[in-house]
């Protein structure tokens, strides 16, 4: 079936899967190509003519010309849109001229890396040269090729973890790489913002220290989706002056962007069909057609229900279970390279995934995408929308709106996602704590003297001294600083949050390892008697040993899934900054932050009846990290009636709405940033909404949106006062069963008396 014929079929189910709010197509286009350049080896130019590609993409040649001339560049152009060869012609080029030379590339996945490595296999065979020796180096990397990768690997393929705990700390092992170094390349640049993207510039500062060592200089080369400050963010990252190459010349085919709202089960109420079953009907249309589909989800919870319920609608229309699959982070490598290899062969035709295949994963050329809810960012939307689509086929995005805030908002605004630029990515390299820890691992790499500096860090020398005085870390000789600690420091210094341990989860009646869930998630999916999904099957936990990090789980046969609550406390440490705006005061500060999970609900797949409750018993997940506090002044609060406690919900139901709008206004995934409302804060004395980072030890979000702040509570109210509910709904501040019947008028009585 033709593109074109789904979205006719789209229109005849219009009322049925719900309302079609609004339709945008983004135009078919041709290539802008330019010859091969003069400088590239025939056999090269050869082997990839003979993969399909007669000539280069304009960014393709303007990339690969700056860096074959030594320039740095960061390559910003949409997904599948060509990128990887931007790099593999000019490094390809100089390793088969010098067989001295040496490259490294980053990638944020396995996965990807996998992938890349397969392509440049492919061409080096296709053009003679497979004695180059290219390979992976990763947690999965046998031993042998491990020490073949050292003594004579001219392309190491790895991750920014492996670099910071595997190589750099064993660099006198891999002299030939550092010493030979003429090309980095850091992929997904986007992927690296927040406390990641902070960490990582720091390891990227430890590898120029370390080829500085050895007396190389390598060119760099950063790719990103699109987003509003590539050069910014890469300068940031890398410290380098680079080159930005942001005009797309890759040709496409016709994109249909579809905004789909399910139908309303109450007016009253606002409460509308959940977009989990809309999806469910429109994958159980597509099982039916040749239409290659992925749908995206936002958490692994309903992931695994949405497959569930695809493999329900394939047995009812007879359709081969082996067409359809999930793919989330946990999975294990065997099985998510099983699945990417079914898709691009086309075997698998219907793929439920998180945000674990937004990246630039080859799996051939898919047709239809459906967003479960709106991803997050702009940048996430158009990442999962180039995933179908390929030169001059057509492709279609269903984006299906959950009843909540910021997807409402989304679809009757559409505008918001063509219009707008993309967000700005922000790191904080200089964050005092992650700057200390990666100073602590340079240090044992080499030596520090006094004055040398690291990278465009201020206040080094403070750095080394408390590493030296309070922590006796360091030794200092003179004006060298040596490292003397009987731990291995990059071990101890996770670059994506304070703990690194992931939960094993183990098949008990079998043995058998079945996946991986990060530590602060467990307490929400791994307590016992808790219903653990895996490519659509369930499973339930009968005992999570917390202290060893392991879920034994065996096989269920239940109708329902579970749901964990939790309860967060946010305790004032101490306070930066304030300002006052009249109605209210903004204050900026840090915070102690203490989440538990008491109890769980027994979800009945389908209905989503609540058939049964649990106790969880399991410690809290605890962290300091920065926030955001808005105290209502005490006038407000009389005028509005929010002293008496039972008007708690109106400000409970603004909470929610403002954390639905921040990803609008301020460039952060939605699980990195929560807010809270107390209506009488133990320190303020009044009510207060409380914005923080929930990232231990915090990377600058809250200050962002300290400074920010006043949009977001105006987008607020301007979505209070358009929505239709009379009392509260899903769309607004939540229904009115959980807010109260006075709620929704509460909540926009404070937002004027805050705005004035």
């Amino acid at each position: 079936m033709v593109v074109e014929r789904f979205l006719a079929r789209l229109r005849e189910l219009d009322g049925e899967l719900g309302q079609v709010e609004a339709t945008h197509t983004v135009p078919a286009r041709p290539a802008d190509s330019e010859p091969y350049p003069d400088w590239l080896r025939d056999d090269l130019r050869a082997a990839v003519e003979g993969r399909g590609v007669p000539s280069l993409y304009r960014h393709q040649r303007r990339a690969a010309d700056q860096l074959h001339g030594g320039k740095d560049v960061v390559v910003a152009t949409p997904t599948a849109s060509g990128k990887s060869l931007c790099y593999h012609l000019p490094v390809l080029d100089q390793l088969l001229r010098d067989r001295d030379s040496r490259a490294l590339y980053l990638f944020p996945t396995k996965a990807l890396s996998r992938d890349q490595t397969a392509e440049l296999e492919e061409i080096l065979v296709a053009s003679g040269n497979d004695d180059l020796v290219v390979a992976v180096y990763d947690g999965d990397t046998p031993p042998a090729t491990r020490r073949a990768l050292r003594e004579s690997g001219s392309l190491v393929i790895t991750n920014p973890h492996m670099l910071h705990c595997g190589i750099l700390p064993n660099h006198t092992k891999w002299q030939g790489l550092f010493q030979g170094l003429k090309y980095v390349v850091v992929d997904e640049l986007h992927t690296l913002s927040g406390v990641y993207g902070s960490n990582v510039a720091n390891v990227l500062r430890r590898l120029r220290r370390i080829c500085a060592h050895y007396g190389s200089e390598p060119v760099f080369c950063a790719c990103s989706a699109t987003i509003s400050n590539p050069g910014e963010h890469a300068r940031r990252l890398l410290e380098r002056d680079v080159e930005v190459i942001d005009t797309d010349g890759s040709a496409r085919g016709p994109k249909h962007f579809v905004f789909l709202n399910p139908p309303l089960v109450s007016e009253l109420s606002g409460m509308r069909v959940p977009a989990i079953d809309a999806a469910r009907h429109l994958a159980g249309e597509l099982l039916e057609t040749d239409l290659q589909t992925i749908l995206f989800t936002r958490t692994r919870t309903t992931l695994e229900v949405l497959l569930k319920y695809t493999r329900d609608e394939a047995d009812r229309r007879h359709v081969d279970q082996e067409r359809i699959a999930g793919y989330r982070g946990g999975y294990l490598p065997d099985l998510r390279r099983s699945i990417e290899r079914g898709l691009a062969a086309g075997k698998v035709t219907t793929v439920v995934s998180t945000s674990a295949l937004e990246l630039g994963v080859d799996i051939g050329s898919l047709d239809v995408c459906i967003l479960v809810g709106y991803p997050g960012t702009v940048s996430s939307t158009f990442q999962r929308a180039g995933r179908v689509g390929r030169r001059n086929r057509a492709s279609v995005v269903i984006m299906v709106g959950r009843s909540f805030a910021m997807d409402q908002f989304l679809l009757q605004n559409p505008g918001y996602l063509f219009d707008q630029p993309r967000e700005a990515v922000s790191i904080d390299p200089d964050n005092p704590i992650i700057l200390t820890n990666h100073v602590k691992c340079s240090a044992f790499e080499l030596p520090f003297t006094r004055d040398e500096g690291f990278g465009d860090a201020e206040g080094v020398e403070e750095v080394l001294d408390f590493l030296a005085d309070d922590l006796r870390l360091l030794v200092r000789e003179g004006d060298r600083y040596h490292f003397t600690g009987l731990t291995f420091p990059a071990d101890g210094v996770s670059l994506n949050a304070a703990d690194a341990d992931n939960v094993v989860i183990q098949d008990g009646d079998t043995g058998r390892v079945l996946a991986e869930v990060d530590r602060a998630s467990a307490i929400v999916e791994v307590y016992e008697g808790a219903i653990y999904g895996h490519q659509g099957e369930q499973y339930q936990v009968e005992r999570f040993d917390h202290a060893n990090r392991r879920a034994y789980v065996t096989r269920a046969d239940v109708d329902y899934y579970t749901e964990a609550d939790t309860e967060t406390e946010v305790r004032l440490l101490h306070e930066d900054e304030s300002h006052d705006f009249g109605g209210y005061r903004a204050h900026l500060g840090e915070v102690h932050v203490s989440t538990l999970a008491k109890a769980y609900k027994k979800i009945r797949f389908y209905t989503r009846e609540n058939v049964g409750i649990g106790e969880i018993s399991l410690p809290p997940e605890e962290f300091e990290t920065e926030a955001c506090m808005l105290a209502i002044s005490s006038e407000l609060a009389a005028e509005v009636g929010l002293e008496r406690g039972a008007e708690g919900g109106g400000l409970r139901g603004l909470a929610s709405l403002v954390q639905g709008l921040v990803p609008l206004f301020v460039r952060v995934d939605p699980g990195d940033v929560a807010v809270t409302s107390t209506l009488l804060h133990p320190h303020y004395d009044c009510p207060v909404l409380t914005i923080y980072d929930r990232i231990p030890n915090g990377v600058g979000l809250s200050e962002r949106i300290y400074r920010k702040h006043r949009e977001i509570l105006a987008a607020a109210r301007g979505q209070v006062t358009r929505c239709a509910c009379r009392t509260g709904c899903p769309s607004c501040i939540g229904p009115s069963a959980d807010q109260g019947v006075r709620g929704k008028s509460l909540a926009l009585q404070v937002l004027e008396g805050m705005l004035g």
